[in-house]
């Protein structure tokens, strides 16, 4: 899919520039998602329904079943029965769903919804990655027609509204007015002001010590009279600014490490612009991981790095290590991955938008703009849970006129980054859709990645209601290297909840198993029944880890940069790429 344009004909870069820009427009129509996959989704679907009468009439005796318990209901309803309509279903807890009209409205809706996805999931034989667009496109019709979304349809909404004399209707308007704003002018959500970056978050001591065309190297003030001897290397992903981990200080895993003694460098991505289209893959490796370990290396002199990646900053730390050790290169301790997949098999629900059609769109789309806008990927994340991430906040902010307190996590969120065009299809064709890396195909430049050559100590996080990088697809890591010291852990959350644990938050847990060879192991969901659970923060457990695999004895601080080797400290941290919007 990623052609190199000087190796064709002229005629055929005309075809390739018209069918880009034709493609570009129609995304600007449907917000970026290909419409064929749906249509032919829907179309099989239809086509299977209809050659399987028996379905179709095991249907038809279902639907008239709900109608028919649906009118019983209403007529005991009717009566004063006040049954609770789906005591089970949190969008119709409150007591007012109790009450007539409000019950039949629930619990027709209810029946509606079961009967809609036993449809959508009876067709036998049908293909099962039109299963899932067809079971994902119902949701969202599902999640957008429930009673609890509308005023006139929600007891909650119409008590509420009684009771303030439409005034929570006033503070909606004005709070779609003021979001309208704010997003035509490029502006963060409401309550963004009270966490600015370096003032009340990402403020963590540290300098930056090194600078190039896509990152700066922060290394972290030591907050200890002494410190571990091997130094912490950071990978932060580039979908996402790097303070996720340095968010206010009971919630900055950074401030921890350093604060129990450890040398943290981490990289801070430049946030690209359309200049920077053509970084790829091999740019983020050589110009981002291998020039942090050459500074780490060289400013901690003669020491182990422990290597740190998180998501998309880990699968780059699996390349990277992969790659040194292919080298012969012995400068890495350990490795440590956050949500993090180097097997791209089973993606969880983000395969529905990873599919040849739907990535040429993309790719047209990026073509044309040279980077991919953070709001685009924020739409498709959010259309995976469209009800709590949607439905949930808009009913808030613009019927009950309430705005929910933004906390550092969500501020952290609405400051997001771009993806240059090259490297983002490259890492969607070759790692996504292809699953290059598992498979040992991948190549930067004329290296084959193998992983099979990452021998050194291993400790893999994943997070249990993670729908970007399921647990069980990170879990396969342990299949695709030789580490004879290999730790699973599974902590409670998600993708970012799950891994921004602070040490003070009581309501986590987490599970963990090591592995001492290199060939054992389990399927995800027995080692799920082997591993016992443990409440608390899982920070504490990896960074003893960590100790148990540094030398014992403490050194004195190492000094900040390496001014003879051309690391001169500059900015203070958070730096300036962090800043960029």
């Amino acid at each position: 899919m990623i052609a190199n344009e000087n190796a064709v004909s002229p005629e055929q870069q005309n075809h390739d520039v018209l069918n880009r820009e034709l493609q570009a427009q129609l995304a600007a129509v449907t917000g970026g998602l290909a419409p064929e996959p749906f249509v032919q989704a829907w179309w099989d679907w239809y086509l299977g329904l209809s050659k399987t009468p028996e379905v179709q009439a095991e249907l038809s005796k279902k639907a008239w079943a709900k109608v028919l318990d649906t009118w019983q209901f209403a007529a005991s309803a009717t009566q004063g029965a006040g049954v609770a309509p789906a005591p089970e279903d949190k969008r119709f807890a409150h007591e007012g769903w109790n009450q007539w009209p409000f019950n039949v409205y629930a619990r027709g809706y209810r029946n509606w919804e079961n009967w809609w996805q036993e449809a959508l999931t009876s067709v036998p034989d049908l293909d099962g990655r039109s299963a899932k667009l067809v079971e994902f496109a119902g949701r969202q019709m599902a999640d957008s027609i429930s009673p609890a979304n509308y005023l006139h349809t929600n007891p909650e909404l119409i008590e509420q509204t009684r009771a303030e004399s439409g005034q929570n209707l006033v503070r909606g308007y004005q709070n779609w007015v003021e979001d309208l704003q704010r997003t035509l002018s490029g502006k963060q959500p409401p309550g963004a002001e009270q966490f600015v970056v370096g003032r009340d978050i990402a403020t963590t001591p540290g300098k930056v010590v090194l600078r190039n065309d896509l990152i700066e190297l922060i290394q972290y003030s030591p907050q200890t009279p002494s410190v571990y001897a091997e130094p912490i290397l950071i990978t932060p992903p580039w979908i996402m600014k790097y303070y996720i981990l340095d968010l206010s200080p009971t919630n900055s895993l950074i401030r921890h490490l350093v604060e129990q003694g450890h040398t943290v460098f981490l990289i801070s991505w430049k946030n690209p612009t359309a200049v920077d289209r053509n970084l790829g893959m091999d740019d983020y490796l050589e110009l981002g991981f291998m020039k942090a370990i050459d500074a780490v290396s060289a400013i901690v002199p003669e020491r182990k790095v422990h290597a740190v990646g998180y998501c998309i900053g880990g699968t780059l730390s699996f390349i990277g290590v992969s790659a040194l050790a292919q080298r012969g290169d012995q400068r890495i301790g350990s490795l440590s991955l956050f949500a993090s997949l180097c097997d791209f098999d089973e993606p969880g629900e983000l395969s529905l938008f990873i599919e040849p059609k739907q990535l040429a769109m993309l790719d047209a789309m990026m073509w044309k703009k040279g980077y991919l806008d953070s709001t685009q990927m924020g739409a498709a994340f959010q259309l995976l849970r469209a009800y709590d991430l949607m439905w949930v906040p808009m009913v808030n902010n613009y019927v009950r006129g309430k705005r929910d307190k933004l906390n550092d996590l969500m501020a952290w969120n609405a400051d997001g980054t771009r993806m240059p065009w090259r490297m983002h299809t490259e890492y969607l064709h070759k790692l996504y859709l292809e699953n290059q890396l598992a498979k040992g195909t991948f190549n930067i430049g004329n290296e084959a990645i193998l992983l099979s050559s990452i021998q050194v100590p291993m400790l893999v996080v994943g997070t249990e209601t993670d729908h970007v990088t399921p647990w069980r697809s990170v879990y396969k890591a342990r299949q695709h290297t030789r580490s004879t010291d290999y730790t699973f852990l599974l902590t409670s959350g998600g993708h970012n909840a799950g891994i921004i644990s602070g040490v003070q938050n009581p309501k986590r847990r987490y599970r963990t198993l090591k592995f001492s060879d290199t060939h054992s192991g389990v399927a995800p969901d027995e080692w799920f029944q082997n591993a016992p659970p443990a409440q608390g923060s899982w920070w504490p457990v990896w960074q003893q880890w960590l100790v148990e695999h540094s030398d014992t004895n403490r050194v004195s601080p190492p000094a900040t940069g390496n001014v003879d080797r051309g690391y001169v400290p500059t900015v203070d941290a958070p730096g300036e790429y962090v800043m960029q919007r």
